[in-house]
């Protein structure tokens, strides 16, 4: 059984909070996105895991479950055209016969802790009966003759890859399925509409698009998983956005108006005169759109002075005559050691 190590191919150790997880996943997802690897098979494969790993970590729950018993754990099965259970996990399909119940505790690892398992895929019930039934035969049994059981079908998550501005924007996405649990309609394709503001990792359900029910029971849900992809420029903090904009040391100095980018396109930005590197300056209303449920956020432009990286030496002579005149020390109040902010010892 296919078990990969999530947290290695994310880079993280096993103690990473979530903040962790999701710097690493956008870094690893910005690395290997088709768009960026054209073609390369490898850089696709590494992708998929990596997309893999995030569903999986970032979810407390799956989380959990995949700690305590592997990547099987967090997989999903559904009933086959033959009344088998097709149990997915990894990247393939796994056919166990409901029959045969010894195979299903075998595909599991077995042993100690596998009625709890067991519990899990078909309810806890079936669990304890399956926990007390002595032996092969009497777990067969168990299921020999029994009626069909009105089950509701199973929910499904399915990934679904954003731009940044379709994420912030919203926007209107081709989505194809794969055959849910063999019900013979094959591949689906669903047009999906994406609400404006959808973040990384934000769930998106469709009710009744998951696999179908057993005995007329109706089916699951689809829940939609967001992946946003980084943009080049802005980054997002709930519903602001930021942007950092590099001004010269003599805008800085004497004040300036800049053009910066906006998602509506560049906006004319003051900068008032002694304005330090690292100031945010604020466009109200500029971040994520509003919402029926929430305001429209603001963008924070981050102001990153770059000096001139070369100077001729009369230009240089007319700085140090320029300096001689400020003689005051941004640095005169900062303590000189870590020592001298430490508490004093009694």
């Amino acid at each position: 059984m296919p078990n990969r190590d999530f947290y290695a191919i994310l880079g993280v150790s096993k103690t990473a909070n979530a903040d962790e997880i999701k710097r690493a996943y956008r870094k690893l997802a910005l690395k290997y996105h088709p768009d960026r690897t054209k073609d390369d098979k490898q850089a696709e494969a590494k992708f998929k895991d990596v997309q893999a790993a995030y569903d999986v970590l970032s979810d407390p729950k799956k989380r959990q479950e995949y700690d305590q018993f592997g990547e099987a754990a967090v997989g999903s099965f559904q009933t086959g055209p033959q009344g088998e259970r097709v149990y997915t996990w990894g990247a393939g399909e796994h056919r166990v016969n409901v029959e045969d119940l010894e195979d299903l505790f075998s595909a599991f690892g077995g042993g100690e802790g596998g009625a709890s398992v067991f519990e899990q895929i078909f309810g806890r019930g079936a669990g304890r009966a399956a926990g007390r039934a002595g032996g092969r035969g009497s777990r067969r049994a168990a299921w020999e003759g029994a009626a069909p059981i009105e089950q509701r079908g199973q929910d499904i998550e399915h990934a679904v890859n954003l731009s940044f501005d379709q994420a912030i924007q919203g926007a209107t996405v081709e989505v194809t399925l794969p055959d849910f649990g063999g019900n013979g309609r094959g591949r689906q394709t669903l047009s999906v509409k994406i609400p404006p503001g959808v973040d990384e990792g934000q769930r998106i359900r469709l009710r009744g698009k998951g696999a179908p029910g057993h005995g007329g029971a109706p089916p699951g849900d689809l829940y939609l998983v967001c992946h946003v992809q980084p943009h080049e420029c802005f980054r997002r903090e709930g519903r602001d956005l930021l942007v950092e904009v590099p001004i010269t040391a003599f805008e800085a100095v004497l004040g300036a108006k800049v053009d910066v980018p906006t998602l509506d396109g560049l906006v004319t930005l003051t900068i008032p005169a002694g304005t330090p590197s690292g100031n945010r300056l604020r466009l109200r209303g500029k971040g994520v759109p509003a919402s029926s449920t929430n305001p429209a956020g603001d963008q924070y432009v981050i102001v990153k002075i770059v000096p001139p990286k070369t100077l001729t030496p009369e230009q240089r002579r007319e700085f140090e005559r320029l300096a001689a005149q400020f003689p005051e020390n941004p640095r005169e109040r900062a303590p000189r050691s870590a020592a001298a902010t430490s508490e004093p010892r009694g």
